[in-house]
């Protein structure tokens, strides 16, 4: 009896870790192929003509159109620099330098991948038609209430994720790229 006790005890863990770490490398995936810099977190496979099994059970469970290799590549965050999630209690200041693009976006979604844009406004705010100063970096406001310069105007509540498609990039291709910065993105005031 107490053979078939363990033996039922060692398959529940066996279960217990293969589906707890599945799982980890499908969302998290940090050690499994997905690479992180600061609060962006990118698959830098997902547009390959033969993604790594983690990217390609990753791609399956957002079940989302991505880009090709070639195309360009998609940085999400959901927390700050800090580390705290973002919500859209909270406005938020993202400064700093993107990497070399032709061409980028950044827009706000919810878990379920909803664009969160106050209706009657651009969905995303695009890299031609931001404000910059001389040094070429950016500083966007993301927030529901009111905000000098470049502003992703948002609606709702909860929390959300904030995604930076870069098009037509050399991010992670290897020429030249290894040291990749990405703007900072600074919890400013919350209701």
């Amino acid at each position: 009896m107490r053979f078939v006790i363990h033996l039922l005890l060692m398959i529940a863990v066996a279960l217990g870790v293969g589906f707890g770490l599945s799982y980890y490398a499908l969302t998290d995936g940090r050690l499994f192929g997905a690479t992180v810099v600061g609060p962006w977190m990118a698959w830098p496979d997902v547009g390959s003509a033969a993604p790594n099994p983690y990217t390609r059970g990753h791609l399956a469970r957002v079940a989302g159109l991505q880009l090709g290799r070639s195309e360009g590549l998609q940085f999400t965050a959901t927390t700050d620099s800090a580390g705290d999630p973002l919500t859209l209690a909270c406005a938020y200041r993202i400064e700093g330098t993107t990497p070399l693009a032709t061409f980028w976006t950044l827009a706000a979604v919810d878990m379920a991948g909803v664009n969160l844009a106050r209706p009657g406004e651009d969905a995303a705010i695009r890299s031609s038609t931001i404000a910059r100063p001389a040094d070429g970096s950016i500083l966007i406001h993301v927030g529901t209430r009111l905000a000098p310069q470049n502003w992703l105007e948002l609606a709702g509540s909860g929390t959300f994720h904030l995604v930076l498609t870069l098009y037509d990039t050399a991010v992670f291709s290897g020429l030249g790229t290894e040291t990749v910065t990405m703007p900072t993105i600074v919890r400013e005031a919350c209701a």
